[in-house]
């Protein structure tokens, strides 16, 4: 009968359709290498299977949702001890370790291997179902907003090619562009209308500013008496591509209101938005990118680090003080902070002043701003600690 050991380590090297497992032990001896089909069932045996070989298992993994949130949900509902190891560190530590193939159970084993090991790893835990939601919404948003933004330039393209007059006084942002293009695309139309008529046919859907933005696109149509080949199939193109950022658009704002109703419902919505510069759409993607849980964040410093606005030192030899922007890092969190630092100059008095200091002592643009995202991050750690709104004057303590 084979001995029982007392620790073991189980690394998952996870995929789209399945998944490979490595045991190993307190020595690092293999135990177990099992390649695992992304099915309840089977994930339900693997753990058996692995329990069995130990007392006590810590789990790693190398991706923390997609196709690793059914393997993921099944360990956290059994109450196991699960550690995130990034993709990019297990291909670094790959390289210390014995061999230049890749495999999968290769990379199963340096992940049950780094589990054991270290001491930095971080832990996953149950979601809060409303973190969960915002995660979901907010990547959604983000693929339309860039599918918008795609279609938006595909558009311009086409437009160029047959009315760069009327493409240069279009702000396709706008829904009245957007809707005078779902009728006239060509010079040739727009003349025929006349500049009255397209005012008064904007005016009917609605358009504001509808008498300049006809006199505008009647300027331009004036301007060009000269048909492009392909133009009818290019302006047909073009009321096409219209249409389907109207679409985007009408799925960006429905998105918008699920995030709104997710994000007012947390409890910490209230303190989140209370800071200058961060609302709905930025706080929901500030809890997306957290967990919604400082608890994971020691210190103001570590959320910092993990946001990337704190430089990291590359010393070497007699060469010390030699700050650097970080590589590994959360880009989305970044995106909040810095974002919500280029907002605050313009709507906060204390922000603005941070910003206008750091400029003085010689700092460009985008350093001030990364500095400002520094101390925005202090404020908000603290706030959320405290359970407490931002205040431009904060509370005294008085002595005892």
């Amino acid at each position: 009968m084979e001995k029982r050991v007392t620790a073991i380590w189980a690394g998952i090297d996870a995929g789209k359709t399945h998944h490979h497992c490595v045991v190993i032990d307190d020595t690092g001896k293999r135990l177990l290498s099992r390649r695992v089909a992304n099915d309840e069932s089977e994930l339900f045996k693997l753990i058996a299977d692995v329990l069995a070989l130990g007392d006590e298992a810590v789990w790693g993994i190398d991706l923390a949702d997609g196709g690793a949130a059914l393997v993921i949900a099944v360990l956290l509902n059994h109450d196991q001890q699960l550690l995130y190891i990034p993709g990019r560190a297990v291909n670094r530590a790959s390289e210390g370790y014995r061999g230049d193939g890749k495999t999968d159970a290769k990379d199963a084993a340096v992940i049950a291997d780094q589990a054991r090991i270290r001491r930095d790893l971080t832990p996953l835990r149950p979601g809060d179902e409303l973190v969960s939601e915002l995660k979901v919404l907010t990547r959604h948003r983000r693929d339309l907003s860039d599918d918008r933004t795609r279609t938006i330039n595909r558009l311009r393209g086409h437009l160029t090619e047959i009315f760069p007059g009327l493409e240069r006084e279009l702000d396709l942002g706008n829904i009245g562009p957007l809707v005078l293009l779902t009728g006239y695309q060509t010079p040739a139309a727009i003349r025929r209308t006349g500049r009255r008529r397209l005012a008064t046919w904007l005016r009917n859907r609605k358009v504001r500013s509808a008498d300049e933005l006809a006199a505008k696109a009647f300027q331009a149509a004036e301007g060009q008496h000269t048909a492009v080949p392909g133009e009818d199939m290019t302006a047909h193109v073009v009321h096409s591509l219209t249409r389907e950022v109207m679409a985007l658009n009408e799925k960006l704002a429905e998105t918008d209101k699920l995030i709104e109703g997710r994000f007012r419902r947390h409890r910490n919505a209230e303190v989140i938005t209370s800071m200058p510069g961060i609302g709905v759409l930025l706080g929901a993607e500030f809890l997306a990118a957290t967990g919604g849980n400082m608890g994971a964040f020691a210190s103001a410093d570590r959320l910092a680090s993990f946001a990337g606005v704190s430089p990291v030192p590359r010393d070497s030899g007699k060469v010390s003080g030699n700050l650097h922007r970080p590589t590994r890092y959360s880009r989305r969190l970044q995106r909040v902070f810095y974002t919500s630092a280029l907002i605050s100059i313009r709507c906060c008095d204390e922000s603005r002043r941070f910003y206008d200091r750091k400029r003085a002592e010689g700092k460009r643009h985008s350093q001030a701003v990364m500095a400002l995202a520094r101390r925005r991050v202090n404020v908000l750690w603290a706030l959320l600690r405290d359970g407490r709104c931002y205040d431009p004057i904060p509370p005294v303590t008085l002595a005892a």
